[in-house]
């Protein structure tokens, strides 16, 4: 189901809607009403007394009964129909399983594009808004790997490891999933209107527990973050300060039990702090995919492996086709490697130094080894192929 495709709004997913918009009420105590009821709808049936009964702060249980709630909820699905997007409710079957699983999970959630992607076993990859150019490009190259691998990349679509996290999934040809602090109308940084559009168009999700028309507000960011940590099976921390947003999504995944691996950094530099004290707690050290991908449940590499098969069955005409043109950047980093000795990252980074950026680097040599033309070897060594 894709949110472009919105179907009709039920009475049971109406309530949902109804109490997530109701003021003075949070997740925990819309989750309490609609237990202590026996279902969402049974809310439009109740008396103020009974209202009230299920310890609602007089404000919420009275615009509950005047039927203001559900005029809200009302008025939403229009601008939810009229955005072409969608809700997915705690009671939906489509709401994924591992976010049920934490202390406080949204009742509803906004959503535009594939919503199929929820139950996808994916990783958050989060991080500094400021990141160095080692972070952008570490960054941008796991979320790569791992999207290739069919892994689902999830962030928050911040400046900085954000946005390369989910530019690392787009440049694999895979979706990507977005979890906003806004309304899913409306594009947190600016500047990443572009990104935000990509994400759809290749099949990715924007999702948010916030309404419509929902603007920046400081203290959404942080409750986004167990949303972050909550769909995934584990948490990547690039860089990050020792202040940070980024903290509090480790913390998060920590007591939502979710692995936590980080990709260690210079001592020196600020933006290490939190990797680098997540390693010292016990994240896993990260520096290539393999890091990652070895400490995945059995049954999600399993699964995730037959998925990669699967798409890459090759086609027996594939050899009479010409091979794609190399962009520039990926011919001069061609031109840098040999067939008869590996070379190690560092040692191409330097070499191109004064030619390309690492980031081109990194995107250089995902596409070629994508393409057949390179291989990469354990320890970030990497070996042309003839």
């Amino acid at each position: 189901m894709t949110a472009a495709a919105a179907p009709r709004l039920d009475e049971e997913r109406l309530a949902w809607l109804a109490l997530a918009l109701t003021p003075g009420l949070g997740p925990r105590r819309v989750m309490e009403a609609v237990q202590q009821t026996g279902g969402a709808a049974r809310v439009f049936e109740l008396s103020l007394t009974d209202l009230e009964g299920l310890r609602m702060p007089p404000e919420a249980a009275q615009f509950l009964f005047d039927g203001k709630a559900r005029k809200a909820a009302e008025a939403e699905w229009a601008a939810i129909r009229e955005l072409g997007a969608t809700i997915v409710t705690f009671g939906c079957s489509a709401y994924p399983e591992r976010l049920k699983e934490i202390y406080d999970p949204p009742p509803v959630l906004w959503a535009r594009g594939d919503v199929n992607l929820l139950p996808r076993p994916g990783i958050a990859i989060v991080g500094t808004r400021h990141p160095s150019p080692y972070g952008s490009g570490v960054a941008e190259m796991l979320a790569r790997d791992l999207a290739a691998r069919r892994l689902l990349i999830i962030s928050g679509m911040a400046r900085g490891i954000d946005s390369c996290a989910h530019r690392g999934a787009l440049a694999a040809r895979m979706p990507t999933l977005a979890v906003w602090g806004t309304g899913i109308d409306v594009v947190y940084p600016k500047e990443n209107r572009k990104l935000a559009e990509e994400i759809l168009a290749t099949g990715g999700a924007i999702l948010s527990e916030v309404p419509i028309g929902t603007f920046p507000a400081p203290q959404n960011f942080p409750r986004r973050n167990r949303i972050l940590s909550g769909l995934s099976i584990a948490v990547l921390v690039v860089e990050a300060a020792e202040y940070s947003g980024t903290r509090v999504t480790a913390r998060c995944a920590m007591e939502q039990n979710r692995e936590v691996f980080a990709v260690p950094g210079n001592v020196t530099s600020k933006g290490s702090w939190t990797p680098n004290t997540l390693i010292k707690q016990g994240a896993k050290l990260t520096a290539t995919w393999e890091d990652v991908w070895e400490d995945l449940p059995s049954q999600v590499r399993l699964e995730l492996e037959a998925e990669a098969g699967n798409a890459s069955n090759p086609d027996p005409q594939a050899s009479l086709l010409p091979d794609p043109v190399l962009r520039p950047e990926e011919a001069i980093v061609l031109e840098v490697l040999r067939a008869d000795e590996s070379l190690q990252l560092d040692t191409i980074l330097e070499s191109l130094d004064t030619q390309l950026t690492s980031s081109e680097v990194f995107t250089a040599l995902f596409e070629l080894e994508m393409t057949g033309r390179v291989r990469q070897l354990p320890g970030k060594n990497f070996v042309r192929v003839l």
